[in-house]
């Protein structure tokens, strides 16, 4: 499924090491319906804030660097733009090991909204690793692994193998 649509960006880290396995290439989105009291990205949630991503770019990023295990996409809620995201992720997909995505919706409520949107579903297929789940403040946990609140999944969707 091809986008049209540009992808709406708040920014990118070229190096990670917080946000998945390893050493990350995180696209951040911008806009996000939940507006998670305490989130870690406000800047992130009006929809017309950010810029227009360069698509050739980033993929021009991932590939130059030797170092990365994989990409992340975070936020925002990357859910708001899976059609852009899907075009995005086959093509960084021949260059990295593994996908991870953010999401404040579960999995569930994911797989629901897949049946409306499809590349809804496509992002979920092309995903290796969903964290999902609303930040919430008074579950907040500096203890757990790539996520800030104990409501909050870290589901292998599949294994690849490296």
């Amino acid at each position: 499924m091809a986008s049209d649509r540009p992808l709406r960006l708040s920014g990118v880290v070229q190096e990670s090491i917080v946000d998945g396995p390893g050493i990350r290439y995180v696209v951040f989105v911008q806009g996000c319906p939940h507006g998670c009291p305490g989130c870690h990205n406000p800047q992130t949630h009006p929809f017309e804030g950010g810029y227009e991503a360069d698509l050739d770019e980033i993929v021009a990023q991932v590939r130059e660097d030797p170092l990365l295990q994989g990409v992340t996409f975070s936020g925002g809620e990357p859910f708001c733009q899976p059609e852009a995201l899907c075009t995005l992720a086959r093509r960084l997909r021949p260059y990295i090991k593994d996908l991870v995505v953010y999401s404040g919706y579960t999995l569930e409520q994911l797989e629901e909204m897949a049946g409306q949107r499809p590349a809804v579903g496509e992002l979920l297929a092309l995903c290796d690793v969903l964290i999902d789940g609303p930040y919430i403040e008074a579950q907040r946990d500096l203890t757990l692994q790539y996520r800030g609140s104990a409501n909050q999944r870290v589901i292998q969707l599949k294994q690849r193998n490296p």
